[in-house]
């Protein structure tokens, strides 16, 4: 007779953002399920369990990041499924949402499938699949939206590219408010931003590069906002960078009324909460970035929009590159850098440590809110909370880890990250999906160490 693997945490500080509980107990799972949740309790363990002693650590719902690119397929040299959901779950990632401007676009149920079906064979963390909303992300046509989302798609984007046409932009609502799903839009309006490599402001001025306005994203999230005030679709603003666009969020939710803003939502990413456009001083093409990085004010307004609720989920907006690549000069090198390993000790540096919000918050931020932004449970029964009979995807955090970013160490093939170095606080010390351990820094002298070998579906 074949004994159901049983996980037995204790003593840990565990936070659901769902029922918004936080106070240290024991937690139960037992084959792929959370069977019991004691808080300040006891919960009755099989003798065969691991006994996981939590120190008082933060046991929480898996992580979700709603926005990573995998790069499979087409660009493989850069990342895989196998190696971006390592990266994931030694970030305490249980989840991902892949982006569809791979090579060839996502935008097909067969591409859909085809990422399934690797996925299945090869990821540690979940991976969900964000599809194209236009052929070829080219926002001249429609893609087969329909069959995307019985395949499997979760949301849409064209990410990496905002959909210049008004009349196409509407187009997309009206499909995404029948299928009911999200639309997530890379706000940029190219006519504003052509050539644009950096902030507009002095230091792009000093280093001789074509600025890039915040006009160009705050334009598009206007036009798309007013154009969906009568379709209702629900609509999320990826990446947001401007101050000024965390205000223009703000006060659409307020127009539709607390009963509707949910639908209405708006991201940010660690970079954008830490980083200024003076970080790109010496043409250091790690700090390129799309949105750019911008001002200490945008910063503040982003923080602000947090802490109001009015920015509702944190992603990460993990981009890798090659070395190559990125030592390419300024203007040929591409946008962006890779943060799934590091991001949530960043966030905890720009958030928590910082006062905006505190730790229940930042849990909801990176749990329940992104499943609810992709309809996650109705895939995973319990996905993004805590639920006895729910799907045992578990986070362990030290919150007083402290520890240095070396992207060498990294998962990921890549190594672009303006955060090589860096001094941080806060450490996932074991990862766990479907009961399943997928890392664990607990019983490892390395991090590969760390990392076990993905569970079959």
């Amino acid at each position: 007779m074949t004994t159901e693997r049983a996980l037995h945490f204790r003593g840990g500080r565990i936070i659901d953002p769902l029922t918004k509980r936080d106070e240290t107990g024991e937690l139960l799972v037992v084959g792929e399920c959370i069977q019991a949740i004691a808080y300040g309790g006891k919960v009755n363990a099989p003798s065969h369990a691991q006994v996981i002693d939590c120190g008082g650590a933060i046991l929480c719902p898996g992580l979700i990041d709603p926005h990573v690119h995998l790069r499979e397929p087409g660009g493989e040299a850069k990342e895989t499924i196998a190696t971006g959901t390592r990266s994931a779950a030694a970030g305490g990632f249980t989840t991902v949402c892949c982006m569809p401007n791979t090579n060839p676009c996502l935008d097909t149920a067969m591409a859909v499938r085809f990422v399934e079906g690797r996925a299945a064979d090869a990821a540690s963390a979940r991976v969900f699949v964000v599809g194209a909303a236009t052929v070829g992300r080219k926002g001249d046509q429609l893609a087969p939206m329909a069959s995307m989302a019985h395949a499997g798609a979760v949301a849409f984007s064209d990410d990496g590219d905002g959909i210049a046409s008004g009349g196409m932009m509407r187009r997309v609502l009206e499909v995404c408010k029948t299928l009911d799903r999200a639309f997530m839009q890379h706000c940029q309006d190219a006519s504003l931003s052509e050539g644009g490599l950096i902030n507009e402001g002095p230091v792009a001025t000093r280093l001789g590069l074509l600025p890039w306005p915040r006009d160009a994203e705050e334009v598009m999230f206007e036009r798309d906002l007013r154009l969906n005030t009568r379709i209702d679709a629900r609509y999320h603003a990826q990446h947001l960078s401007s101050g000024g666009s965390a205000r223009i969020l703000r006060e659409a939710r307020a127009r539709v009324g607390s009963d509707r803003a949910h639908r209405i939502s708006g991201e940010a990413a660690p970079h954008h909460l830490l980083l200024t456009c003076d970080a790109c001083d010496g043409y250091n093409t790690g700090a390129k970035m799309n949105p750019p990085l911008r001002t200490q004010w945008d910063i503040n307004e982003l923080k602000l929009a947090i802490a109001d609720g009015t920015i509702d989920v944190l992603a990460t907006d993990h981009a890798p590159h090659t070395i190559a690549e990125k030592a390419r000069d300024f203007a040929s090198a591409p946008f962006g850098i890779i943060g799934l390993e590091c991001a949530l000790a960043l966030y905890a540096k720009a958030l928590v440590e910082d006062g905006v919000i505190d730790w229940p918050r930042l849990i909801q931020l990176l749990t329940l809110a992104p499943a609810r932004l992709c309809g996650l449970a109705s895939r995973v029964d319990g996905i993004g909370t805590l639920t006895v009979g729910g799907v045992a995807d578990l986070t362990l955090i030290d919150p007083e880890n402290s520890w240095t970013i070396r992207a060498d160490a990294f998962q990921s093939k890549s190594r672009n990250c303006p955060f090589d170095g860096w001094n941080v606080r806060a450490k996932p010390v074991m990862t766990v999906r479907a009961g399943e351990i997928l890392f664990d820094a607990t019983c490892a002298t390395n991090p590969s160490q760390a990392l076990r070998a993905h569970a079959p579906r």
